[in-house]
């Protein structure tokens, strides 16, 4: 078993949301209700779009692959989910890139195989619950399903390891509808440097130039959460589409390597791309990030004083955690993310990327798909205008994704890459 490290409101089929239901109301008492009319104003317009939520691998882990269940807000799973589709509802979610996530450690044939069983459980998701869910390969589609008022379902790759230095295998899972591709996961590949490992490439080797550029011919969109700068970087350079973060943060406001470097956030106006904001808290916050590091040199410290003694090295932490309690991470530190990017970025490169399902603990007052409306209150607090909204919710991720299918296009003539990783220098 591999652990994750990091996390109905009805419609009339044919129609969008128009009102507030008492659903929605009963979920965010605390919004006023001009502002949750201006929510419902913007997201009635445009489809609230999350670059990323990890349910597949959540119900593949602990609840044997089963996609029953999960219409209901009543469910009493243990460990409880951040998602079900009765909180999609309450959130006003319009489209969902459901991540296809296997561990990293996994390679070749398994790694393939195993992607495409994950693949099968956000199909069989998306059968399940037709009246609410409808699988999206377009912006089109997205803008489609949004006006028919139900959630447009899209699947993202979430790992470079996972096509097995296969660029065969890459184009299959475009077939199978992956719309997008992270670069790496937490461990560096054989063709791109992550962020959380070891570089051994400075970057992007021949070979994964070679994987963006295939992904821009099939129209498969570049994420790169998870890779380290030069990895960014050399992705803005050698491709030729706009690229994606889907849940990342702001480097400047918390160092942690998952985040990104303002350098490569001035890139992005020229490539057109777009940071989804994670909703990660040790992503969030320096407070808890430093307080994570502090508690990891205590298990250290106690594993070395009492070598042989679990019950005194956990005795040694548990001292030291009840006088040095867990900093809550608050919703206004996301926001301050979201802020940030807008501001060295602009307000076209921003968008919403919760990492819901494949984190062990969320933002107080973010605690699931439920609450996106709560962060958009926050936001309208601090001045944003109701086309910057739009741009945030879903707008800047249907220009990337039509700036991926554009590219596509131009690309048509081009023949598919027979190259392989053992022949690129």
């Amino acid at each position: 078993m591999f652990a994750r490290m990091t996390c109905r409101i009805p419609l009339l089929a044919g129609a969008a949301l128009a009102v507030l239901t008492p659903a929605f109301a009963l979920a965010q008492p605390a919004i006023a209700p001009a502002t949750a009319a201006r929510i419902d104003r913007i997201l009635r317009a445009t489809p609230l779009i999350d670059g990323h939520n990890d349910l597949p691998w959540e119900l593949r882990e602990k609840h044997a692959s089963s996609v029953a269940g999960l219409a209901s807000g009543t469910d009493r799973r243990v460990p409880p989910l951040m998602t079900d589709i009765a909180r999609l509802r309450t959130g006003r979610v319009g489209g969902q890139f459901w991540s296809v996530w296997i561990p990293a450690a996994l390679k070749g044939d398994e790694a393939i195989r195993t992607t495409v069983e994950q693949i099968d459980v956000v199909r069989r998701m998306i059968a399940a619950y037709p009246a609410d869910l409808e699988f999206a390969t377009t912006a089109a589609d997205i803008r489609r399903i949004h006006r028919a008022g139900r959630v447009a379902s899209l699947i993202g790759i979430e790992g470079g390891h996972q096509i097995g230095n296969s660029l065969a295998a890459l184009r299959q899972f475009h077939a199978l509808g992956a719309r997008y591709m992270t670069i790496t996961h937490f461990l560096t590949t054989d063709w791109a440097d992550a962020a959380t490992d070891a570089p051994r490439h400075a970057g992007l080797s021949a070979f994964g130039e070679g994987v963006v550029l295939e992904m821009n011919r099939i129209g498969m969109m570049v994420d790169l959460s998870h890779v380290s700068p030069d990895t960014m970087r050399d992705a803005l350079r050698s491709g030729r589409a706009p690229v994606l973060f889907t849940h990342s943060g702001a480097r400047a406001l918390n160092d942690v390597p998952r985040n990104v470097p303002d350098d490569v956030l001035r890139l992005l106006p020229a490539n057109g791309g777009v940071v989804m904001v994670n909703w990660y808290p040790g992503h969030v916050s320096t407070k808890l990030a430093r307080w994570n590091a502090e508690r990891a040199a205590q298990e250290a410290r106690a594993r070395s004083l009492f070598a042989g003694q679990p019950d005194r090295q956990k005795a040694a932490v548990d001292g030291w955690t009840a006088a040095n309690p867990e900093p809550v991470v608050a919703l206004g530190e996301v926001a301050d993310h979201i802020e940030h990017v807008a501001r060295v970025a602009g307000h076209d490169h921003v968008g919403i990327g919760a990492d819901l399902d494949g984190i062990e603990r969320t933002v107080a007052g973010l605690d699931g798909v439920e609450d996106y409306p709560a962060l958009f209150a926050e936001l309208i607090a601090r001045g944003w205008s109701d086309a910057n909204l739009a741009k945030l919710a879903g707008g800047n991720l249907l220009r990337v994704m039509r700036g991926a299918e554009l590219t596509a296009d131009a690309m048509r003539g081009v023949p598919p890459s027979l190259a392989t990783i053992s022949a690129a220098p």
